[in-house]
C-alpha cells in the first residue's frame, strides 16, 4: 500500500509539472507578400487573423512589398522565409544565376490583373499604344513584367514598359500624366473606374498564354526549406485550407471586406469575377514550357531550364 502511495504521489507531480509548463512555441514564418490587399495574396493575412495557421502551429509576420521582384529579393537575402506572388520568369532566372531559391506552391495560374488609362486618354485599347507612349508594371522581374512584354509581342506595341511600383503608386503617377497606361488588381481601381476616371484597357488573360501559366509562386530559401521543412509543411495545409474557407465561407468574404475597407458586394464582386479557386491552386506548377520560352524570348533566361533544375526548384510540399 506503501508503495502504491508513492506511485500515485509521483504521477500526480508529473502531471503537475505538465500543466505548469509552458505549452510548446509555434513555430514563426516571416512572409514578404506582394501587393496588399489582393484577394490572391491575402490569403496568409486572412488565415492568420482566423486562427487556422495557429491551428497548425503556425504564427505569421507579414511584411508586404511593391511587387514581386522586391519580394524575391528579400527571400534571396533570407530576411524572410517565404516570398508571396513572385513572378514565376523571374525566380527562375534568379535560381539559373545561382540565388538560393526554391518554389514552394504556385500563387497565381492565369491572373486578374488589368490596365487602364484616364478617361480623356486617346487610347482605345492596348493595342493603341505608340512607340511614344508608356505601360507600367511593378517591379523588374514580377509576373506584370512578363506579361507586358506579352503586350508587346502579342500586339507588336512599340512602348515603353516602365516600372511604377504598386497599385496605389501607379495610380498617382497615371492621373498626373508620368505614365500612360496604369496597372492594377481588384479591387484597387474600381471606385475610379465606377467614378469614370479611368478606363480599361486589357486584362492580364487578354494574352492567351497566360491563362494556361502559374505565372506567380510561393517561394523560399533553399536554407530555409532545409532547416524548416516540416514548418514549411504544415504552412501549406494551413494555406491551403484557409484557400478552402476562403471560397465556402461568407465570413472570409467579411474579414477581406473589412481588410480592405470595401463593402461586401465589392468583396463578392473580386471573388466570383475575377478568381475563379482554380487561379490560386497552390499544388501544380502550369505552363512551365510556355514560361520558359518567354524567358528566354524575354532574354530573362540563358536557355530553358533542365528537367533535373526545374526538381531542384520546385518543391511543393504534397497535400496530406
Amino acid at each position: 500500500m506503501k508503495k502504491m502511495h508513492h506511485v500515485l504521489a509521483g504521477v500526480a507531480l508529473a502531471a503537475s509539472f505538465a500543466a505548469s509548463a509552458p505549452a510548446l512555441a509555434a513555430d514563426t514564418l516571416k512572409m514578404a507578400i506582394g501587393q496588399r490587399g489582393n484577394w490572391d495574396s491575402v490569403v496568409a493575412q486572412l488565415g492568420s487573423d482566423a486562427g487556422i495557421f495557429k491551428k497548425h502551429d503556425i504564427e505569421l509576420e507579414l511584411l508586404y512589398t511593391q511587387g514581386g521582384g522586391e519580394t524575391m529579393q528579400a527571400v534571396i537575402s533570407n530576411s524572410v522565409d517565404i516570398g508571396v506572388a513572385a513572378g514565376t520568369i523571374g525566380v527562375m532566372a534568379a535560381f539559373q544565376k545561382g540565388a538560393p531559391v526554391r518554389i514552394i506552391g504556385a500563387q497565381a495560374t492565369g491572373a486578374a490583373d488589368f490596365w487602364y488609362v484616364r478617361s480623356d486618354s486617346p487610347l482605345k485599347s492596348i493595342k493603341d499604344a505608340t512607340a511614344d507612349t508608356t505601360i507600367a508594371y511593378s517591379t523588374n522581374g514580377a509576373s506584370t513584367n512578363s506579361i507586358v512584354l506579352g503586350y508587346i509581342k502579342e500586339y507588336g506595341l512599340k512602348s515603353k514598359a516602365v516600372p511604377t511600383g504598386n497599385p496605389s503608386s501607379t495610380f498617382t503617377q497615371v492621373m498626373s500624366g508620368q505614365v500612360d497606361v496604369g496597372w492594377s488588381s481588384p479591387p484597387f481601381g474600381f471606385d475610379a473606374l465606377k467614378a469614370n476616371k479611368i478606363r480599361i484597357v486589357a486584362r492580364a488573360n487578354d494574352v492567351p498564354d497566360i491563362r494556361k501559366e502559374s505565372i506567380r509562386t510561393l517561394i523560399a530559401n533553399a536554407s530555409v526549406l532545409e532547416r524548416k521543412r516540416e514548418a514549411l509543411d504544415r504552412f501549406m495545409a494551413a494555406y491551403r485550407e484557409t484557400i478552402d474557407w476562403m471560397y465556402d465561407s461568407e465570413d472570409a468574404l467579411q474579414a477581406y471586406a473589412k481588410f480592405n475597407k470595401i463593402d461586401l458586394e465589392t468583396a463578392r464582386q473580386v471573388r466570383d469575377e475575377f478568381f475563379p479557386k482554380s487561379l490560386i491552386d497552390p499544388d501544380k506548377m502550369s505552363g512551365l514550357d510556355l514560361l520558359m520560352a518567354e524567358g528566354v524570348e524575354f532574354k530573362a533566361l540563358a536557355r530553358p531550364l533542365t528537367q533535373e533544375q526545374l526538381d531542384t526548384l520546385i518543391q511543393i510540399p504534397p497535400r496530406k
